[in-house]
């Protein structure tokens, strides 16, 4: 096997360190003791113990907390395969509900998988009265994401099984997969129940109940009565939100996991993932971005907008990514979708303020460099305008997409071994001799 042969110039003593396909665990650094097997003071006038070499890593730039078969990306290479399967391939043949399966299931699925999860789904969805109060409370202009919480917490409330496991010491979920699925598709079903109701409510429609043979996309849009005004919504989301179902391990996702590593249930540990999707650094940059495009208003503003950005007076977010060092390979699936819709995309004037961003970040060294371009996340709101949604809504509505994707990942902890995310700290504060 590959490893690393290191040699502690603090003792001397060498240590052969197992590379696993571009991995190592920091167990095996744990290993390098400062002082060779003696033990160091741990406090004044407490027990001597040994400490191993620790990692400081600032937010998990270079650390993997898990690992996973759901999803892979290589940001070098431009590709995303959910399941080993490309992205290009599920979204040209596939619809959301598909890789919805694919993704909790790890197989594509069967007519009659389709319908028993449809109709677990449909209950959840169907509010009670304490649901549709906590929402209704709410002023119609309201921040989304405060409903989102309000309502997601009132379904946990009403939830028999999610309030028992905050009152047993034994696993409710971990390694009962039948217990667990059962939950995940309530889960989903309260999540897009929510969604649909705060849309009604702010923009004072009815909420129309759900249908048991609907999927998730259909249901969603037929409680929000989008459906029955624009059949072409559902035909474009449900290969718009393929590209959005997952991408790894997200500061979303994560928050998800962490949670979910006290054993809570999926409903809570879903909404913390919520709340971070909120976050101006992570789902909430696409607010910031759009908003950004309205200020702009016209192409003729771009290039001083651009200098202005370059001066270190502004930030474009929506454009460059963390994980892609070539294109996103989601943007040409995008933009096959903006081709089609391609009347409906070019009624907002915002459109093209983004392509003249575009085509001059592609001109301008400083975009060139920085391999700044506009992401997928950014784009994909055009088509959600397009679709006549609000741009307020558009990142509520894609943290539903997205939902499956991160319960998959919540799924796939319960079958390897219960471990309490706790991080550790390098102290850097005063030290008492």
């Amino acid at each position: 096997m590959a490893h690393l042969d290191v040699v502690d110039s603090r003792t001397g003593k060498s240590y052969q360190i197992p590379i696993d396909n571009g991995y190592i665990r920091a167990v095996d650094i744990g290993k390098i003791n400062s002082l060779d097997g003696d033990c160091e003071q741990d406090t004044k006038n407490g027990p001597r113990i040994l400490r191993g070499l620790r990692i400081l890593d600032t937010g998990y730039q270079n650390t993997a907390c898990v690992e996973s078969s759901i999803t892979f990306i290589d940001g070098h290479k431009g590709i995303i395969r959910y399941r080993d399967l490309e992205i290009q391939e599920l979204f040209h043949n596939y619809v959301y509900e598909d890789v919805m399966h694919l993704l909790i299931w790890g197989h594509l699925p069967s007519q009659e998988e389709k319908d028993h999860v449809r109709q677990g789904m449909a209950k959840a969805m169907n509010p009670p009265d304490s649901v549709i109060k906590v929402i209704s409370a709410f002023p119609r202009d309201a921040e989304t994401m405060p409903m989102m919480l309000a309502g997601m917490s009132a379904f946990a409330a009403a939830d028999e099984i999610v309030c028992a496991t905050r009152h047993t010491q034994k696993a409710m979920f971990q390694g009962r997969l039948e217990v667990a699925d059962a939950a995940l598709v309530r889960t989903i079903g309260y999540l897009a129940s929510t969604m649909a109701l705060i849309y009604c409510h702010k923009n004072d429609k009815g909420f129309t109940l759900p249908e048991p043979s609907k999927s998730l996309l259909g249901n969603l849009l037929w409680m929000m009565g989008v459906s029955q005004e624009n059949s072409k919504v559902e035909e474009c989301l449900n290969k718009l939100w393929i590209l959005y179902a997952d991408h790894e391990i997200t500061n979303s996702t994560a928050a998800v996991l962490h949670a979910g590593s006290t054993l809570i249930d999926p409903v809570s540990a879903v909404t913390a993932g919520v709340i971070c999707g909120y976050g101006p650094l992570h789902g909430g940059a696409i607010d910031l971005a759009y908003e950004a495009l309205a200020t702009i208003g016209i192409p003729e503003r771009v290039p001083y907008f651009i200098e202005g950005v370059k001066r270190g007076k502004g930030r474009l977010f929506g454009y460059g990514h963390r994980i892609y060092k070539t294109r996103d390979p989601r943007l040409s699936l995008i933009e096959e979708l903006m081709s089609r819709y391609k009347e409906e995309v070019e009624a907002n004037p915002l459109i093209q303020v983004s392509l003249a961003i575009d085509k001059y970040a592609s001109q301008d060294p400083y975009f060139i460099e920085r391999n700044l371009k506009a992401n997928a996340d950014l784009m994909g709101c055009f088509l959600y305008t397009a679709m006549g949604f609000d741009p307020e809504m558009i990142t509520a509505i894609t943290i539903v997409s997205r939902c499956p994707g991160t319960l998959a990942h919540w799924r796939e902890s319960l079958t390897q071994p219960v471990k309490l995310w706790r991080p550790l700290q390098k102290y850097v504060g005063p030290q008492l001799n």
